[in-house]
């Protein structure tokens, strides 16, 4: 067996491996590569370029540079002729090679790769020579293998179908459609000085484009490369172009109603063209752009649809000649569908990221003070996810607070969590309890796994999460139930943070096997006391332990004064423990507990005897009096306590407890007994005695209802003051 070579060793840097590489399918030749010291580097295989007998011209060559953490040079490997005129000196800066513009990008991956040990690959970059002529490469930033320190660049200096089929992979790498379009514009670098795309706005947002939008299109700048301070006036990145450069660029690609490139070749024909001084400083990016190439995105389809337009500039010693602009628009042709592809994903991510802000809440009704804050994963993700926070009041005067994360991104993430989100609306405003509502949501979550039910083709919300919480300003106590979510955390008035000892359970959809009874978790929530829901975005991080990020959690939320604004608070909160480079939503709810002050409530606890109407009638005019309510409102009150009392009597068993809450502008009327059964408003008529008092309620109240508690059920009512 031979022996391992230097380079084959698993100690070899990527510098070594890629010159070993190189031997084996390049003509060897030339000066070693020298290392920061100068001294030859034996371990670096010598290249040169084999001319194509066919083509008459040279074939790509892969040439590798070491960079220290200074990103200095220390040794390289570009001796091919094709790398000829780089001023490449060991110790000097590598962002000399680099066109000015560029520095700041290019410095900004190289400590980017420096920093996080992830490649950045196939970037199309130009590189200065010493004569002034620049040399187009596809680079790739690589960390230096241990024990080194620094970075690998290599270089390809590519042929141009090379160029064609490296750009169009670079390019359909994001579903970001700003990201998309700045692809394509460092691509069609290679072909001039300055590149732009101009889409159609509506491409932009991600709505449809058609025919029948062409002759009034609307350009916005997407990309303008390379980086650079643009004089005053130009359009550059976000902006929209003038209405008359937007008219003007659509009537010359669209010629003869079909979409054609065009080439101005010098600046007395630009000039002309555009026909006025600012249409010129808007598109002409400077004095030494002499010559453009306007290449139409194009959408097959018939009619063809314009998504935008391409521009390469030149100047006057580079004219454009029929090979280049054939090349030109072969690549734009390759790229139009991922431009499309962007744009669809973009439509998608507006209407779910829509969805996503209606579900937040709004407010948290008088007795709780509500915040909340969204933070969607990074733009390139698959889409927004399905986190998901609500807080609304119930008719009861009880508030519910609802957490949840739906398993997936997209359209099938977003309508699950829609249906999901209003379901637990709808159930606990209709009384249920937050275990029963978890219950109702399992079996729905179930079902929507179905194949011919399901929202979305191939999508399964098998596992989502969810926590509701019920707060009543009364007993300043919460009810709260969970199904596989985080466990909340509480912060008491005096400070103490501590998440709750919820207990486990799996979540929504769970196997048959796993399923049982959800819990209901109750505790006492004083006023004053701070309740923090949240998604698991936000508190995890591969690098700690779950626990280890809940707990930082309830540090920072105990660090939340009372007297602190609670929008600026939950911000704060998100942005100091949010993950920089985070892969999940994030979603944060506080909810800080005020209630019912106490002289604003009443309570009385009566046996279940005939007499017990009577008497709650003499403890709520004493009451009402007090609370100097005016004479007819007093009157429709002692009438609903005395139904609702006489039906309790009639219908349950057990203890009767009778409560007044004076909210807002009307007055809570609750009766609560030990009895299951739910009261229902029938068709009988005046003279049919069973349903009688119902009727009665329901004239006399705004609003009324049930809600089951752990021993029977409450019936509420409210009366307008």
């Amino acid at each position: 067996m031979d022996t391992p070579s230097p380079s084959s060793s698993s100690s070899s840097s990527p510098f070594d491996l890629v010159s070993s590489a190189l031997g084996k399918y390049i003509p060897r030749g030339g000066a070693a590569a020298a290392d920061a010291s100068g001294a030859p580097d034996q371990t670096a295989a010598r290249v040169r370029v084999h001319p194509n007998p066919a083509a008459g011209r040279q074939e790509q060559i892969l040439g590798a540079v070491n960079l220290d953490r200074e990103l200095r040079i220390t040794r390289s490997n570009l001796d091919a002729p094709v790398f000829a005129g780089l001023d490449v000196v060991a110790g000097s800066p590598f962002v000399d090679l680099l066109p000015p513009w560029d520095v700041p990008t290019v410095t900004r991956r190289l400590r980017q790769v420096l920093e996080t040990g992830e490649a950045h690959v196939a970037r199309v970059q130009r590189l200065r020579r010493a004569d002034g002529s620049e040399l187009v490469v596809s680079m790739s930033i690589l960390s230096a293998a241990a024990p080194q320190e620094g970075l690998t660049v290599s270089l390809i200096a590519m042929a141009r179908r090379l160029h064609l089929y490296a750009a169009e992979t670079a390019i359909g790498t994001s579903l970001d459609i700003g990201e998309t379009a700045q692809s394509l514009a460092e691509s069609l670098l290679a072909w001039g000085d300055v590149a732009a795309i101009d889409l159609d706005f509506a491409v932009w947002t991600g709505e449809g484009v058609t025919e029948h939008g062409q002759g009034r299109i609307r350009l916005r700048r997407a990309a303008l490369v390379p980086d650079r301070v643009w004089p005053e006036g130009y359009v550059t990145e976000g902006d929209d172009l003038p209405k008359d450069a937007s008219h003007l660029l659509s009537q010359a690609i669209r010629r003869d109603d079909a979409a054609q490139a065009i080439v101005i070749p010098d600046r007395e024909s630009i000039e002309r063209v555009l026909g006025s001084p600012k249409l010129v400083r808007a598109l002409v990016p400077s004095d030494r752009s002499a010559g453009v190439a306007c290449i139409p995105l194009v959408l097959d389809g018939s009619p063809p649809v314009v998504l935008g337009v391409a521009e390469v500039w030149r100047r006057a010693d580079r004219p454009f000649n029929d090979g280049e602009l054939l090349d030109l628009q072969e690549l734009v042709a390759r790229t139009s569908h991922h431009v499309d592809l962007a744009r669809q994903h973009q439509r998608e991510h507006t209407q779910v990221l829509a969805l996503q802000r209606r579900l937040l809440p709004r407010t948290g009704g008088d007795t709780v003070e509500t915040a909340s804050v969204y933070q969607p994963a990074t733009p390139d993700s698959a889409g927004v996810g399905g986190d998901w926070v609500n807080s609304f009041p119930l008719p009861d005067g009880r508030t519910a607070l609802v957490v949840g994360d739906v398993v997936g991104h997209g359209l099938g993430a977003a309508a699950t969590m829609g249906q999901l989100s209003m379901e637990a609306r709808a159930l606990l405003s209709a009384g249920l309890a937050p275990d029963e509502v978890l219950e109702h949501l399992d079996k729905t979550v179930t079902m929507l796994d179905d194949a011919e039910s399901g929202l979305a083709a191939g999508y399964s919300a098998l596992g989502s999460t969810c926590c509701i919480a019920v707060y009543d300003p009364v007993s300043h106590r919460v009810a709260l139930s969970s199904a596989g979510h985080l466990p909340p955390i509480l912060v008491l008035p005096d400070g103490r943070a501590a998440p709750l000892a919820v207990r486990p359970h799996p979540g929504l959809g769970a196997e048959f096997a796993l399923r049982e009874p959800f819990g209901v978790h109750t505790f006492a929530a004083p006023p004053g006391s701070l309740l923090a829901l949240y998604t698991d975005g936000l508190v995890e991080d591969p690098a700690v332990p779950i626990d280890e990020g809940i707990g930082r959690l309830a540090d920072a939320v105990s660090t939340v004064h009372p007297w602190d604004v609670l929008e600026e608070a939950a911000r704060w909160v998100v942005s100091g423990l949010s993950p920089q480079r985070g892969r999940d939503d994030v979603t944060l709810l506080l909810a800080r507990m005020i209630g019912y002050r106490k002289g604003d409530t009443a309570t009385w606890r009566l046996p279940a005897r005939d007499d017990a109407a009577a008497r709650a009638r003499t403890l709520v005019s004493a009451l009402l009096r007090e609370w100097r309510t005016r004479d007819d409102t007093r009157d429709r009150v002692l009438l609903l306590v005395s139904e609702l009392v006489t039906n309790a009597v009639r219908f349950a068993r057990g203890p009767i407890t009778v409560r007044l809450i004076r909210a807002g502008h009307g007055l809570l009327c609750e009766v609560g007994d030990t009895g299951n059964g739910r009261p229902r408003l029938g068709r009988g008529g005046l003279l049919d005695d069973g349903g009688r008092g119902l009727h009665v309620v329901h004239r006399l109240t705004a609003r009324w209802g049930v809600r089951w508690t752990d021993t029977g059920k409450v019936v509420w009512a409210v009366v307008a003051r």
